[in-house]
């Protein structure tokens, strides 16, 4: 489905046992409402998406989502392309509003032998990425990327998670002239991982090890870097790569965590704080194509206008055939009737 019809749509612990694996044909299927413009750049290309939302005008909110071939795009919800800044091979990204604006941060994996971050301003009114600069992390390839307000100070904290498993901390300070970007703490899970995301209300860094399964870790830098297993790939639940990580947050520490289980073209959630497994769904059946092979996702609750009264998830799709790949807006609505979640 293209512009016309979009636009129609829009308006009108350890990890806990799973239950018996569902066969394919029971995970529901959820239509999405809108999708992004293709991406300029052919294979392997768009990656990991990030939401704003205005809170004054909320259908005039965007997502930005990176092409790790050529820079990174800023989209209306309707799907639109409203502008692109070109950068090379930016893989994940992630936002904060801090300081009176938005701060997007990405991996910059352009060096593969040393990681930086790309930092851009979000200008809302232009509705475009202006680029503060490209710093480096430490040795290793970029991969992961994931932002942290700390909530005692609003001090902005990056994580950037190399593709060998080694996750670097960065304390990022933009107030000054030119931002400064200070590596403060390392930790490890043991093989490649890329998706992360960070829970702002406790302070807890989740990380996807795409072979293994969920970690997490504190996100403090004061704190131990060791962390702990919290759900596994078993194949059924949860299948790799274990990619993309996002939040539906509640209350002070409850909510959701929801994963990219790539191998099957699923998402995965957990209830939170105890990651227990709560469902998964699968996005197609609708008159836009669904997707598969997902990397990225990016979810935010609240409203975003018609349609999307209650929250966005946005997922990559790996093949939007025949055309290139791109990003799909779903409601979280459809997905918590479609999961029965409270």
């Amino acid at each position: 489905m293209r512009r016309a019809a979009i636009a129609a749509l829009l308006l009108g612990g350890c990890a806990v046992t799973p239950p018996p694996a569902a066969t394919p044909g029971a995970v529901p299927m959820v239509a999405a409402v809108a999708e992004t413009d293709p991406v300029d750049t052919a294979a392997d290309a768009a990656d990991d998406p990030a939401i704003w939302r205005n809170r004054r005008n909320p259908a005039d909110s965007l997502v930005i989502g990176t092409d790790k071939q050529a820079g990174i795009h800023v989209y209306a919800l309707s799907g639109k392309r409203l502008s692109f800044t070109p950068a090379a091979r930016l893989n994940n990204v992630d936002l904060r509003e801090i300081g009176g604006r938005v701060i997007a941060a990405a991996s910059d994996r352009a060096d593969e032998a040393q990681a930086h971050v790309a930092l851009f301003t979000l200008d809302t009114v232009a509705k475009k990425l202006v680029p503060m600069g490209r710093f480096p992390v430490g040795p290793g390839e970029a991969y992961g990327m994931c932002l942290w307000t700390r909530a005692r100070d609003k001090a902005l904290f990056g994580f950037v998670v190399m593709k060998d498993g080694r996750i670097d901390q960065v304390a990022i300070d933009t107030r000054g002239a030119t931002p400064t970007v200070r590596t403060v703490r390392s930790m490890k899970v043991g093989t490649q991982a890329e998706g992360c995301v960070v829970d702002d209300r406790t302070g807890t860094l989740y990380v996807a090890e795409e072979d293994v399964g969920l970690w997490r870790f504190a996100a403090d830098p004061a704190a131990p870097v060791t962390g702990t297993a919290i759900a596994r790939v078993d194949g059924t639940t949860l299948v790799a790569d274990a990619e993309g990580l996002a939040l539906a947050p509640s209350g002070r520490s409850g909510g959701y965590l929801v994963v990219s289980s790539q191998g099957d073209n699923a998402y995965t959630l957990y209830r939170l704080p105890g990651v227990t497994y709560a469902g998964r769904f699968r996005i197609g059946g609708g008159m836009i194509d669904g997707t598969s092979e997902t990397d990225g996702v990016d979810l935010m609750l609240g409203d975003f206008g018609p349609g999307l009264r209650h929250g966005l998830f946005v997922a990559q799709d790996g093949d939007n055939a025949p055309e290139t790949q791109n990003f799909k807006f779903v409601a979280w609505d459809a997905v918590r009737r479609a999961l029965k979640l409270r």
